[in-house]
């Protein structure tokens, strides 16, 4: 049976993706759900939950405890991000930058995405063939900045974009079947968006459900080549520019 490992599960489109594969599992008994989340999920189905504090420690501890199992990795999205705090948004002008503000999301969205991707070493060689997605952002994208501000959001995508474009080089090296990919969901109806979907053109603010079928399709494509680079896509499975 195929393992799916989520990293993030307590997250809108995590709960929503869990769920696409529990119906599928209800057709076709295909896919073995490990969830990883900071919080104890209430609604727990038919997967494995582990809660986690996101140390080094503590995800070698879960993923040491998933390799016992002798499990055949499929596939493994990391859902961990955040746009703002109860003290601070994204930034307009340079007057706003806040170091603590900085510091905060650097670590929850690009130190802990490379913390997950880290810890799952043990489970990755060359005969491992699977996928490995972290959810970024267009805003993360150099050539697409065409509106600037929100400046510690978009330097921690464009980071973690970075970070895995690095890692995909050297696990071609070492795990040269696990394909990493980079996923912007668009502007999803969550907590992280909440306060910015006013200006949200008709058509455009997706459920979670959408975004979770979308991203199910496309890390489940058969046509995405494992050759050391990184997939950068948006939610129609377009590349976007680095």
């Amino acid at each position: 049976m195929k393992t799916i490992i989520l990293f993030g599960a307590s997250s809108s489109i995590a709960q929503a993706y869990e769920k696409h594969l529990q119906t599928l599992n209800a057709v076709k008994l295909e896919f073995n759900i490990v969830c990883i989340s900071s919080n104890d999920l209430l609604n727990k189905n038919q997967a494995t939950y582990y809660v986690t504090d996101y140390s080094q420690n503590s995800l070698k501890s879960i993923i040491d405890k998933i390799k016992q199992q002798g499990v055949n990795l499929h596939q493994v999205i990391i859902f961990n991000g955040q746009l703002h705090n109860d003290q601070h948004m994204p930034e307009k002008k340079l007057e706003d930058i806040n170091s603590d503000y900085f510091t905060q999301l650097m670590h929850s969205n690009t130190m802990i995405p490379m913390l997950c991707l880290q810890s799952l070493l043990p489970l990755l060689n060359h005969q491992t063939h699977c996928t490995i997605t972290a959810l970024s952002a267009r805003v993360g994208s150099l050539n697409d900045n065409k509106l600037g501000g929100w400046y510690t959001y978009r330097a921690t995508k464009a980071a973690l974009n970075m970070l895995f474009k690095t890692s995909a080089i050297e696990l071609q090296r070492r795990a040269k079947n696990t394909k990493l990919i980079l996923f912007h969901p668009g502007t999803t109806d969550t907590n992280l968006s909440r306060p910015f979907q006013r200006n949200v053109p008709e058509g455009k603010l997706f459920t979670p459900e959408f975004v979770a079928e979308q991203l199910f399709q496309i890390t489940n494509n058969d046509n995405l080549e494992c050759n050391g680079e990184v997939a950068y896509l948006d939610w129609q499975g377009k590349k976007i520019d680095w």
